[in-house]
Protein backbone atom coordinates (compact mmCIF):
# COMPACT_ATOMS: atom_id res chain seq x y z
CA UNK A 1 0.00 0.00 0.00
CA UNK A 2 2.49 2.28 1.12
CA UNK A 3 4.73 1.77 -2.70
CA UNK A 4 1.50 2.32 -4.40
CA UNK A 5 0.40 5.70 -2.55
CA UNK A 6 4.25 6.55 -2.91
CA UNK A 7 3.70 5.75 -6.77
CA UNK A 8 0.76 7.76 -7.37
CA UNK A 9 1.99 10.27 -5.43
CA UNK A 10 5.42 10.80 -7.92
CA UNK A 11 2.85 10.50 -10.79
CA UNK A 12 0.87 13.35 -9.70
CA UNK A 13 3.72 15.19 -8.82
CA UNK A 14 5.86 14.53 -12.38
CA UNK A 15 2.03 15.21 -14.23
CA UNK A 16 2.32 18.83 -11.73
CA UNK A 17 5.85 19.38 -12.62
CA UNK A 18 5.02 19.13 -16.73
CA UNK A 19 2.41 21.21 -16.23
CA UNK A 20 4.04 24.03 -14.92
CA UNK A 21 7.09 23.50 -17.19
CA UNK A 22 4.35 23.92 -19.73
CA UNK A 23 2.93 26.88 -18.39
CA UNK A 24 6.35 28.86 -18.25
CA UNK A 25 7.19 27.52 -22.03
CA UNK A 26 3.43 29.12 -22.86
CA UNK A 27 4.40 32.21 -21.05
CA UNK A 28 7.21 32.59 -22.94
CA UNK A 29 5.79 31.83 -26.18
CA UNK A 30 2.84 34.34 -25.48
CA UNK A 31 5.55 36.84 -24.03
CA UNK A 32 7.63 36.73 -27.45
CA UNK A 33 4.41 36.60 -29.85
CA UNK A 34 3.26 39.84 -27.61
CA UNK A 35 6.85 41.55 -28.20
CA UNK A 36 6.59 40.52 -32.09
CA UNK A 37 2.85 42.14 -32.31
CA UNK A 38 4.08 45.70 -30.52
CA UNK A 39 5.11 47.85 -33.07
CA UNK A 40 8.60 48.63 -31.91
CA UNK A 41 9.18 50.79 -34.81
CA UNK A 42 9.43 54.70 -33.71
CA UNK A 43 8.02 57.77 -35.86
CA UNK A 44 10.35 59.33 -38.37
CA UNK A 45 10.82 63.24 -38.01
CA UNK A 46 10.88 64.74 -41.01
CA UNK A 47 11.80 68.20 -41.43
CA UNK A 48 11.27 70.54 -43.90
CA UNK A 49 11.94 74.44 -44.72
CA UNK A 50 8.75 76.54 -46.21
CA UNK A 51 7.79 79.84 -46.85
CA UNK A 52 4.87 80.91 -44.55
CA UNK A 53 2.16 80.79 -47.41
CA UNK A 54 1.04 79.08 -49.57
CA UNK A 55 4.32 76.42 -48.69
CA UNK A 56 3.60 76.15 -44.77
CA UNK A 57 0.12 75.95 -44.95
CA UNK A 58 -0.36 73.47 -47.26
CA UNK A 59 2.23 71.39 -44.99
CA UNK A 60 -0.08 72.14 -41.85
CA UNK A 61 -2.77 70.25 -44.17
CA UNK A 62 -0.42 67.44 -44.85
CA UNK A 63 0.87 66.80 -41.39
CA UNK A 64 -1.95 64.66 -39.85
CA UNK A 65 -1.92 62.34 -43.40
CA UNK A 66 1.69 61.78 -42.58
CA UNK A 67 1.28 61.29 -39.13
CA UNK A 68 -0.52 58.16 -40.11
CA UNK A 69 1.62 56.91 -41.89
CA UNK A 70 4.43 57.14 -39.43
CA UNK A 71 5.92 60.63 -40.20
CA UNK A 72 6.50 63.40 -38.10
CA UNK A 73 6.54 66.23 -39.92
CA UNK A 74 8.07 69.21 -38.38
CA UNK A 75 8.31 72.50 -40.44
CA UNK A 76 10.80 75.13 -40.26
CA UNK A 77 9.25 78.82 -42.03
CA UNK A 78 11.14 81.25 -43.89
CA UNK A 79 10.47 84.40 -45.19
CA UNK A 80 13.22 84.72 -47.48
CA UNK A 81 15.04 82.76 -50.67
CA UNK A 82 18.57 82.16 -49.81
CA UNK A 83 18.64 80.47 -46.15
CA UNK A 84 15.91 77.54 -46.49
CA UNK A 85 18.77 76.17 -49.16
CA UNK A 86 21.86 77.12 -47.13
CA UNK A 87 20.38 75.49 -44.23
CA UNK A 88 19.34 72.21 -46.25
CA UNK A 89 22.86 71.74 -47.37
CA UNK A 90 23.93 71.91 -43.72
CA UNK A 91 21.59 69.59 -43.33
CA UNK A 92 19.46 71.31 -40.48
CA UNK A 93 16.70 70.40 -43.38
CA UNK A 94 15.93 67.44 -44.24
CA UNK A 95 13.66 68.39 -47.41
CA UNK A 96 12.44 72.25 -48.49
CA UNK A 97 9.80 73.68 -50.04
CA UNK A 98 9.53 77.10 -51.53
CA UNK A 99 11.49 77.17 -54.83
CA UNK A 100 9.97 76.54 -58.33
CA UNK A 101 12.54 74.88 -60.87
CA UNK A 102 14.70 77.90 -62.58
CA UNK A 103 15.72 79.13 -59.31
CA UNK A 104 15.86 75.88 -58.13
CA UNK A 105 18.37 75.30 -61.09
CA UNK A 106 20.36 78.98 -60.77
CA UNK A 107 20.56 78.19 -56.88
CA UNK A 108 22.29 74.76 -57.79
CA UNK A 109 24.31 76.43 -60.70
CA UNK A 110 25.67 80.37 -58.44
CA UNK A 111 26.41 78.09 -55.05
CA UNK A 112 27.54 74.12 -56.50
CA UNK A 113 24.40 73.04 -54.12
CA UNK A 114 24.37 68.59 -54.74
CA UNK A 115 20.63 69.20 -54.82
CA UNK A 116 17.59 66.63 -56.57
CA UNK A 117 14.12 67.53 -57.78
CA UNK A 118 12.07 65.20 -55.87
CA UNK A 119 8.91 66.76 -57.19
CA UNK A 120 6.71 68.98 -58.78
CA UNK A 121 3.67 70.45 -56.24
CA UNK A 122 2.05 73.53 -57.65
CA UNK A 123 2.50 76.57 -59.36
CA UNK A 124 1.73 80.53 -57.66
CA UNK A 125 1.21 82.28 -61.16
CA UNK A 126 2.45 85.72 -60.70
CA UNK A 127 0.91 89.36 -61.01
CA UNK A 128 0.52 92.44 -62.71
CA UNK A 129 -0.52 95.10 -59.57
CA UNK A 130 -1.84 98.85 -59.63
CA UNK A 131 -3.23 100.81 -57.38
CA UNK A 132 -3.64 103.70 -60.19
CA UNK A 133 -4.52 101.78 -63.50
CA UNK A 134 -7.45 99.13 -63.32
CA UNK A 135 -6.26 97.18 -66.53
CA UNK A 136 -2.71 97.01 -68.57
CA UNK A 137 -4.17 98.99 -71.69
CA UNK A 138 -4.41 101.92 -68.69
CA UNK A 139 -0.80 102.03 -68.54
CA UNK A 140 0.68 104.94 -69.83
CA UNK A 141 3.51 105.96 -72.21
CA UNK A 142 6.56 106.07 -70.11
CA UNK A 143 5.11 104.15 -66.72
CA UNK A 144 7.16 102.79 -64.24
CA UNK A 145 7.56 98.89 -63.48
CA UNK A 146 8.71 97.76 -60.03
CA UNK A 147 10.35 94.10 -60.40
CA UNK A 148 11.98 92.12 -58.12
CA UNK A 149 15.68 92.69 -57.64
CA UNK A 150 16.13 88.98 -57.93
CA UNK A 151 17.51 88.48 -61.69
CA UNK A 152 15.81 84.57 -61.32
CA UNK A 153 12.43 86.44 -61.40
CA UNK A 154 13.74 88.57 -64.27
CA UNK A 155 12.80 85.86 -66.96
CA UNK A 156 9.50 84.91 -65.41
CA UNK A 157 8.09 87.99 -65.03
CA UNK A 158 9.09 89.31 -68.46
CA UNK A 159 8.32 86.58 -70.40
CA UNK A 160 4.54 87.66 -68.68
CA UNK A 161 4.75 91.27 -69.80
CA UNK A 162 5.94 90.01 -73.77
CA UNK A 163 2.75 87.15 -73.25
CA UNK A 164 0.38 90.20 -72.39
CA UNK A 165 1.78 92.54 -75.53
CA UNK A 166 3.78 94.86 -73.53
CA UNK A 167 7.07 94.44 -74.52
CA UNK A 168 8.52 92.40 -76.97
CA UNK A 169 11.83 90.26 -76.13
CA UNK A 170 14.98 88.90 -78.35
CA UNK A 171 14.37 86.59 -80.47
CA UNK A 172 16.49 83.03 -79.52
CA UNK A 173 16.30 83.94 -75.60
CA UNK A 174 16.03 81.99 -72.99
CA UNK A 175 12.74 83.47 -71.57
CA UNK A 176 13.46 81.88 -68.03
CA UNK A 177 16.94 83.39 -68.29
CA UNK A 178 16.09 86.73 -69.70
CA UNK A 179 16.68 89.92 -68.42
CA UNK A 180 16.48 93.58 -68.82
CA UNK A 181 18.76 94.24 -71.60
CA UNK A 182 17.13 91.14 -73.33
CA UNK A 183 14.06 93.88 -74.24
CA UNK A 184 14.04 93.70 -77.95
CA UNK A 185 10.87 96.20 -78.48
CA UNK A 186 9.00 98.53 -75.44
CA UNK A 187 6.31 99.82 -77.72
CA UNK A 188 5.30 102.34 -74.14
CA UNK A 189 8.82 103.18 -73.17
CA UNK A 190 8.37 101.61 -69.79
CA UNK A 191 11.08 102.18 -67.09
CA UNK A 192 11.74 99.14 -65.44
CA UNK A 193 13.23 99.30 -61.53
CA UNK A 194 14.53 95.98 -60.12
CA UNK A 195 15.69 97.57 -57.12
CA UNK A 196 13.30 95.53 -54.72
CA UNK A 197 13.71 92.50 -52.91
CA UNK A 198 10.70 90.39 -53.83
CA UNK A 199 9.71 90.18 -50.31
CA UNK A 200 9.15 93.77 -50.23
CA UNK A 201 7.14 94.27 -53.72
CA UNK A 202 3.45 94.34 -51.96
CA UNK A 203 4.78 97.45 -49.75
CA UNK A 204 5.64 98.92 -52.42
CA UNK A 205 2.37 98.46 -54.12
CA UNK A 206 0.35 99.54 -50.70
CA UNK A 207 2.38 102.80 -51.10
CA UNK A 208 1.44 103.42 -54.39
CA UNK A 209 5.16 103.22 -55.21
CA UNK A 210 5.63 102.97 -59.60
CA UNK A 211 2.77 102.49 -61.94
CA UNK A 212 2.58 98.79 -61.69
CA UNK A 213 4.01 96.37 -59.45
CA UNK A 214 4.65 92.11 -60.31
CA UNK A 215 4.52 90.52 -57.38
CA UNK A 216 4.86 86.64 -56.81
CA UNK A 217 1.44 85.21 -55.34
CA UNK A 218 2.76 83.15 -52.39
CA UNK A 219 4.12 87.17 -51.12
CA UNK A 220 0.89 88.24 -52.69
CA UNK A 221 -1.29 86.38 -50.60
CA UNK A 222 1.09 86.47 -47.44
CA UNK A 223 -0.06 89.78 -47.28
CA UNK A 224 -3.88 89.68 -47.50
CA UNK A 225 -3.77 89.98 -51.58
CA UNK A 226 -5.69 87.79 -53.35
CA UNK A 227 -4.50 87.79 -57.21
CA UNK A 228 -7.34 86.56 -58.37
CA UNK A 229 -9.06 89.35 -57.17
CA UNK A 230 -6.72 92.10 -57.12
CA UNK A 231 -4.07 91.62 -59.81
CA UNK A 232 -5.03 93.71 -63.17
CA UNK A 233 -3.42 90.33 -65.50
CA UNK A 234 -2.06 87.22 -64.33
CA UNK A 235 -0.13 84.76 -65.45
CA UNK A 236 -1.04 81.98 -67.69
CA UNK A 237 -0.24 78.38 -65.93
CA UNK A 238 -0.12 76.45 -68.66
CA UNK A 239 3.26 74.84 -69.47
CA UNK A 240 4.89 76.71 -67.18
CA UNK A 241 8.45 75.74 -66.20
CA UNK A 242 7.47 78.10 -62.68
CA UNK A 243 6.40 74.96 -60.98
CA UNK A 244 7.51 74.35 -57.01
CA UNK A 245 9.26 71.69 -55.88
CA UNK A 246 10.51 69.63 -52.84
CA UNK A 247 14.06 69.92 -52.72
CA UNK A 248 16.16 67.23 -51.08
CA UNK A 249 20.49 66.78 -51.19
CA UNK A 250 20.76 64.33 -53.58
CA UNK A 251 20.26 60.35 -52.95
CA UNK A 252 17.71 61.39 -50.19
CA UNK A 253 15.01 61.54 -52.85
CA UNK A 254 14.96 57.53 -52.17
CA UNK A 255 14.06 57.70 -48.50
CA UNK A 256 10.51 56.21 -48.08
CA UNK A 257 9.73 59.43 -46.18
CA UNK A 258 10.56 61.88 -48.90
CA UNK A 259 8.50 59.78 -51.19
CA UNK A 260 5.62 59.78 -49.18
CA UNK A 261 5.80 63.70 -48.74
CA UNK A 262 5.51 63.90 -52.35
CA UNK A 263 3.24 61.16 -52.88
CA UNK A 264 1.21 63.28 -50.24
CA UNK A 265 1.27 66.32 -51.75
CA UNK A 266 0.39 65.60 -54.93
CA UNK A 267 -2.44 63.33 -53.49
CA UNK A 268 -5.89 64.57 -54.32
CA UNK A 269 -6.87 65.62 -51.15
CA UNK A 270 -4.20 68.15 -51.15
CA UNK A 271 -4.73 69.53 -54.35
CA UNK A 272 -8.54 69.23 -53.67
CA UNK A 273 -7.50 71.88 -50.46
CA UNK A 274 -5.62 74.49 -52.68
CA UNK A 275 -8.36 74.61 -55.09
CA UNK A 276 -10.47 75.39 -52.64
CA UNK A 277 -8.47 77.27 -50.39
CA UNK A 278 -7.27 79.56 -52.72
CA UNK A 279 -9.36 79.61 -55.61
CA UNK A 280 -7.03 79.29 -58.16
CA UNK A 281 -4.22 81.64 -56.63
CA UNK A 282 -2.52 78.72 -55.79
CA UNK A 283 -3.04 75.29 -58.84
CA UNK A 284 -1.87 71.99 -58.27
CA UNK A 285 0.34 70.17 -60.34
CA UNK A 286 -1.70 67.74 -62.32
Amino acid sequence: MKKLLAGLFLSVLVLALAACGAGKKDDASSGASTEDKTDSKENVTLTVGASNTPHAVILEKAKPILAKEGIDLKIETYTDYVLPNQDLASKDLDANYFQHIPYFDLQIKDNGYDFVNAGSIHIEPIGIYSKKYKSLEDLPKGATILLSSSVSDHGRMLSLLEAKGLIKLKDGVDKTAAEIKDIAENPKNFKFDANTAPEMLVQMYENNEGDAVLINSNYAIDNGLNPIEDAIALEESEKSPYLNIIAVRAGDETKPEIKKLVEVLTSKEIQDFMLEEWKGAVLPVK
